[in-house]
């Protein structure tokens, strides 16, 4: 029986990078994006490879992510939480911070996060893996990014939790690095973001932690992809 992942945030940069890998290695997918058109072209494209379920919609609305877990079946062996909000663009000082925009923010990087995780684990055996992507903006006080950071800094430290909590799976908090992506350039609107890498290059550092056999913890991708070599 092949595995079964859940990918928020897939219909474009990490997180399709990321189903696009999973897929050549023949594991069901759950995949899930707000934009429900770009969401059935990923789907139309990895269906040719591997069983894939698209279900458009906001991982902060409870009843969606309650479907992307019941359509996992009754075995989800990763649970990859990818999806996030960057918040206004361009990036208010926390003086003049929108409180209703950063609690949207924390909604959808740490709340919803947490909420999948619930309903996830009882269909998660010993060793599923639980991979939570992250940012260096989570640790260093980036002016511009206290919003986002602060929200990311929150996921990390309900990963660690977790990791305590359920020592029977791995739970990973993982900082891709600066990548050339939408959010990424929503960040810097205006400024040429063409030197950053590709979502593509911090997908075999995921893999290593999906596939490999390293504890829990807070990794950066391209660390543990120099590590495996």
């Amino acid at each position: 029986m092949p595995n079964t992942a859940i990918v928020t945030g897939a219909s474009r940069g990490l997180g399709l990078a990321l189903a696009r890998a999973l897929a050549q290695r023949d594991w069901r997918l759950v995949v899930d994006a707000r934009d429900a058109g770009a969401l059935e072209a990923v789907r139309a494209e990895l269906g040719r490879a591997t069983h894939v379920t698209a279900l458009a919609g906001d991982v902060a609305d409870r009843s969606h992510r309650s479907a992307l877990v019941s359509a996992a079946g009754d075995r989800i062996d990763l649970l990859m939480n990818n999806a996030s909000a960057l918040g206004p663009s361009p990036l208010p000082a926390l003086a003049d911070y929108p409180l209703d925009a950063l609690a949207e923010v924390y909604r959808v990087n740490a709340l919803a996060p947490l909420g999948l995780v619930q309903l996830a684990l009882p269909l998660m055996p010993p060793g599923a893996r639980i991979v939570n992507v992250t940012s260096d903006a989570a640790v260093e006080p980036y002016e511009g990014w206290g919003g986002y950071g602060s929200s990311k800094a929150a996921l990390e430290q309900l990963t660690r939790v977790l990791a305590a909590e359920r020592p029977e799976l791995r739970v990973y908090a993982v900082d891709p690095g600066d990548m050339r992506t939408r959010m990424h350039q929503e960040a810097f609107p205006g400024e040429d973001i063409s030197d950053r890498p590709a979502p593509e290059e911090s997908v075999p550092g995921l893999m290593v932690l999906i596939e490999g056999e390293l504890p829990s913890g807070r990794y950066t991708a391209s660390d543990v992809s120099a590590s495996a070599v």
